[in-house]
This record gives structure tokens, C-alpha cells and sequence, in this order.
């Protein structure tokens, strides 16, 4: 299955994920519309400034989500395909999927007491934020395929050196 994975050596800061992000979750879908809405966008991921570089946090979709286990209502649950989803109609606010989040990833909202985290895009091919991202720091794609395409150019690199 394909995750959003971050390539940390490409990752300039910029925040274009969380602009594209923000602006995916808008009513108007439109940048310059998304601006004036109210209540304003809220982008899901988070660019956060490492020791060494900066990171862009958003949710992982754990196996065993403590925030899927701390949610009393049900709101964060596992869909059919293993992501973790929030169902906003039942979401009380009581923040337990907050202080569980190993990552910091789940967020309160901007407009009402409900709780705000990556949903991946589902109506879009990949996440906005990876179309986005200028450096292609941001990836959608199976672990294993950008495992071996890492080793592959690792591979390429040292033969280029001799």
C-alpha cells in the first residue's frame, strides 16, 4: 500500500505542503478564494524545523494508532484499506487523540471543537501535499519500491565515484 514518505535530505522548509494542503481541505479548492473563507483552511501537515533539517509531520496511519485507541467515541477509526479516519460527526473534542500521537499529528480545528488530521486526499490520484512539494521531499509511493529505488541510486553513486 502506498504511504507518504519524506525524503529528509530534500526538504527546503518551504511549507508549499501545507499551503497545498490547506488549500485541498478549503471550500473553494482555489487559493486566492481559500484566503477570505471563514473559517479559514487548515492544512494537515505540519512543517516542523529540525536539529538539522526541517520536517514535515502529518499522520502516519499507524497499525496500532494510539490515537485510534484513546478515542472513546470511535471518531478515529481504520477504514477498509488500513488508514486511520476521523468521522467528525462523532468527535466530542475531548482532545485523548492529541495527547496520544506520538507525532503530534492530530491537531484541535480552526472552527469547531473537532479534532483535524491527514486524510490523504482521498478524491485526489496522490495527497496535495506531494504534488506540491518542489523537491519531491514528499513522496506517495510503497515503502519497498522507494527502499529499492534509494538503494538503486545509492548504487549508481558510488559507481560513479570510482
Amino acid at each position: 500500500m502506498k504511504e507518504v514518505l519524506i525524503r529528509l535530505d530534500r526538504c527546503l522548509g518551504c511549507k508549499s505542503c501545507q499551503l497545498a494542503c490547506a488549500v485541498q481541505h478549503s471550500q473553494s479548492k482555489n487559493l486566492v478564494q481559500a484566503i477570505g473563507e471563514t473559517p479559514p483552511p487548515q492544512n494537515r501537515v505540519h512543517v516542523t524545523k529540525g536539529e538539522i533539517n526541517p520536517l514535515p509531520v502529518q499522520c502516519r496511519h499507524c497499525q496500532e494508532a494510539p490515537c485510534v485507541d484513546a478515542c472513546m467515541t470511535g471518531a478515529l477509526h481504520y477504514d477498509s484499506q488500513g488508514l486511520v479516519v476521523l468521522d467528525n460527526h462523532r468527535c466530542t473534542g475531548c482532545w485523548m487523540c492529541i495527547m496520544t500521537c506520538p507525532f503530534g499529528a492530530v491537531t484541535p480545528g480552526n472552527s469547531a471543537k473537532l479534532a483535524v488530521k491527514c486524510d490523504r486526499c482521498p478524491d485526489l490520484a496522490q495527497p496535495a501535499c506531494v504534488t506540491a512539494c518542489p523537491t519531491k521531499s514528499l513522496v506517495f509511493a510503497d515503502p519497498a519500491d522507494l527502499a529499492k529505488e534509494v538503494r538503486e541510486q545509492l548504487a549508481w553513486q558510488v559507481t560513479q565515484q570510482k
